[in-house]
């Protein structure tokens, strides 16, 4: 397996746990300045974690398997 596609899994995870983060956040909360700037931070690190991890996994080649004819 490759070493990107590896960091590309670490990513997406922990991607969908701050997402996941950030719904519950959101679900719970009251509305106070503070929670709303955590949610904005969670939400998008989480976004950019996951999206990250998918582009890695989808955009590195697997040198392990013949190439697809």
């Amino acid at each position: 397996m490759n070493l990107k596609r590896v960091f590309g899994v670490i990513l997406t995870v922990l991607g969908i746990a701050g997402l996941i983060y950030a719904a519950m956040l959101f679900l719970n909360g009251e509305g106070s300045g503070k929670q709303i700037k955590s949610l904005a931070v969670y939400g998008i690190l989480g976004g950019v974690f996951f999206f990250t991890g998918i582009g890695l996994i989808k955009g590195t080649h697997d040198e392990s398997q013949p190439p697809a004819r």
